[in-house]
């Protein structure tokens, strides 16, 4: 298997933004977000698709989600917020390791579902500390 980045960036070889830790489930901002707060639900064991976690591992990843995506949006000022899971690369999934994306939505501000950009780790910081704060 090759180097999977999300395995890098849980066990600190690589760096990450983290938001959320525990046995079981990461949660960290995505590095290309999509809108500012935008966060991965990542489960710490690696599984590459939905489809090959037990039920209690996939319920583990997803009940994170609801107070996970209240924080960002405390955390951020959004006014909504997408959560959106891929699965295989014909389905848009680029990193093979599971994971859930909460992103955040702001009323009057147009984002293209796939625009994104590289966002260095100081900003990263600064948006993650505001959500944490709201957790």
């Amino acid at each position: 298997m090759a180097v999977c980045v999300f395995c890098e960036v849980i066990a600190g070889r690589r760096p990450g933004v983290f938001l959320h830790r525990d046995s079981e489930v990461v949660a960290f901002m995505d590095r290309y977000p999509i809108d500012d707060g935008h966060s991965l639900v990542v489960p710490v064991e690696h599984h590459e698709r939905l489809t090959d976690m037990d039920p209690a591992s996939v319920g583990a990843v997803f009940g994170r989600v609801p107070g996970l995506a209240r924080a960002i949006l405390a955390g951020t000022g959004a006014d909504a917020f997408n959560v959106a899971q891929n699965n295989g690369w014909a389905a848009k999934q680029v990193v093979p390791h599971v994971h859930v994306h909460i992103i955040p939505r702001f009323s009057g501000r147009s984002t293209v579902w796939t625009s994104r950009k590289i966002t260095d780790i100081p900003g990263l910081e600064k948006t993650a500390a505001r959500i944490r704060a709201c957790m």
